[in-house]
């Protein structure tokens, strides 16, 4: 381990469980730091004896005051050998930091090929991956081309976006010229719409080599698209990686060479077993998906991770998985099993639930349980009782 390692997090305590890596980062011994504008007497207790120093800016968008705060906890801890968040959000700005002040991990130019949708399709099919032809859109005329070619439905994206954000689902004409309407400006990127298929990931974490040491698959029960026009969603974790979708996977990370974090990628699975790559997110899934891999495998991934970044990681470690379920409900909702019913059929199953951030609650609902389940049979029983509505 590196002596008096120190390990910047921004933004630690949102989500809040993301305070874990903070603190299995302690218990290895790190010096562990953290930026944030949320007032230091709101963080958790966890928070408080986890980090070293925090310091609070008054907007994390605020890059260059970020900046100013980097600079004082280095003039008062020495160099910083990890900046980190774990999040989506401020991937891009770690990335700025850890070039502003020679960070090892990814730099600006290292995100360019995950966080722009059409150059990640071309490392896709550079690697030999499945997938379905998409189209770059700068202006209105390129738009109108790619409509030669496209048959609807098919779905419109920010070339460089986050999750669903801005994202349309064009059926017809009419959708077309209202997409066209309301059009920002900014580059799109179109694919035709894959209908009738599952979509699943391929998610781990990788050592400081670009190793595996951990990978696992979860498949959701509506595409993320619906679950922001009010549907209830869950994702379930399976017991084992289909071989097929694992050589897929392993030749993605190897085709995009990350080190050290944690990955996602996106695919939709057919009905006759093929499957179609849709994008690499070089984070996890988020929310509280570690969580759900912990309770998968009864482990602790925010320590393999911390075991990683200090250099304490011997040997690859080996996890039994079972199915575990992520299964959200919505404020508002009549549902016809009341929580009562839910622990009296499935307690035994139950986890941990947990009321959601009101950031999140648009796609993933306002609370969440988080079941274990030995079979997919009886994992899709239980999501289909929680979220059964009247």
């Amino acid at each position: 381990m590196m002596k008096n390692m120190n390990f910047l997090i921004t933004s630690p305590n949102f989500p809040s469980n993301l305070q874990y890596f903070a603190l299995r980062l302690k218990e290895e011994g790190v010096n562990v730091l953290g930026i944030g504008d949320t007032p230091y007497e709101e963080l958790s207790d966890n928070l408080k004896y986890a980090l070293t120093e925090y310091y609070k800016v008054e907007n994390m968008e605020n890059l260059e005051e970020v900046k100013r705060g980097v600079a004082f906890l280095i003039f008062k801890h020495g160099p910083i050998d990890r900046i980190e968040s774990n999040t989506e959000h401020w991937l891009v700005n770690d990335a700025e930091l850890r070039e502003q002040f020679n960070v090892t991990g990814p730099k600006l130019k290292d995100l360019t090929k995950t966080m722009y949708k059409s150059r990640m399709k071309s490392i896709f099919k550079k690697a030999g991956l499945p997938v379905v032809e998409g189209y770059l859109v700068e202006d209105e005329k390129d738009f109108k081309k790619a409509l030669k070619t496209l048959k609807y439905p098919f779905i419109a994206k920010p070339d460089h976006g986050v999750g669903t954000s801005a994202t349309y689902k064009i059926e017809n004409k009419k959708d077309a010229d209202f997409f066209l309407e309301n059009w920002d400006g900014v580059n799109y990127f179109l694919e035709p719409f894959v209908d009738n298929a599952e979509l699943c990931t391929y998610d781990g974490l990788l050592d400081a080599d670009g190793n595996i040491v951990y990978e696992t698959s979860f498949y959701y029960n509506i595409p993320t698209l619906n679950q922001i026009n009010g549907k209830d969603s869950s994702f379930t974790v399976v017991d084992k990686v289909d071989p097929k979708l694992q050589k897929y996977g392993r030749d993605i990370v190897k085709a995009f060479g990350m080190k050290e974090r944690f990955f996602h990628i996106e695919f939709f699975r057919k009905k006759n077993g093929e499957y179609v790559v849709i994008e690499y997110n070089n984070r996890s899934s988020g929310g509280h998906s570690i969580d759900l891999y912990n309770h998968s495998i009864s482990g602790d991934l925010y320590k393999v991770y911390a075991q990683i970044v200090t250099g304490k990681l011997e040997e690859k470690p080996v996890f039994k998985s079972k199915y575990a379920s992520s299964v959200s409900r919505r404020d508002g909702v009549e549902y016809v099993h009341s929580h009562e019913e839910i622990y009296a059929k499935y307690g035994d199953c139950i986890k941990m639930s947990m009321k959601l951030p009101k950031i999140f609650s648009d796609i993933m609902g306002d609370e969440a349980f988080i079941a274990i389940s030995d079979t997919r049979k009886k994992a899709d029983e239980l999501v289909e009782f929680i979220h059964k509505r009247k």
